[in-house]
């Protein structure tokens, strides 16, 4: 059962952050005029790239969350958000202090990696 919610979390997290930077991406665009990057259409071998990158996000997320007896919907999604606010925000502020990353990039991306940490943990929480 796990497995599959591996799988379906992934899936999930995969379709919601395309249709989140479909959205978004206009509203870097227009803040950061020519200096944003033109991310376009992926290459289909990119789109798989991530497909797999989001897989394995989803599968670590459940081996954490299985040796931390944190599978439980509430707890999944405590464990979801502490994770978010322990590496994607943090290696995105770094980013910006020390890469010069424009702030609505790294927003951009932050709001991401939340929505697919939420995703994964809820996805993973409910089913089991």
């Amino acid at each position: 059962m796990l497995a599959l919610g591996i799988a379906l979390a992934a899936v999930a997290a995969f379709v919601a952050s395309s249709l989140y930077y479909a959205v978004a991406t206009p509203f870097e665009q227009r803040r950061l005029g020519a200096a944003a990057l033109d991310r376009g259409r992926p290459a289909p071998w990119k789109a798989a790239v991530e497909m797999l990158r989001t897989a394995v996000l989803a599968g670590v997320f459940a081996w954490i969350a299985t040796q931390a007896n944190l599978l439980g919907w509430p707890s999944a999604m405590l464990l979801a958000f502490v994770a978010w606010l322990g590496f994607p925000l943090i290696l995105l502020t770094g980013s910006v202090l020390w890469e010069r990353v424009p702030v609505v990039t790294a927003v951009l991306h932050a709001g991401d990696w939340l929505l697919k940490l939420l995703l994964i943990g809820a996805v993973l929480g409910f089913l089991h």
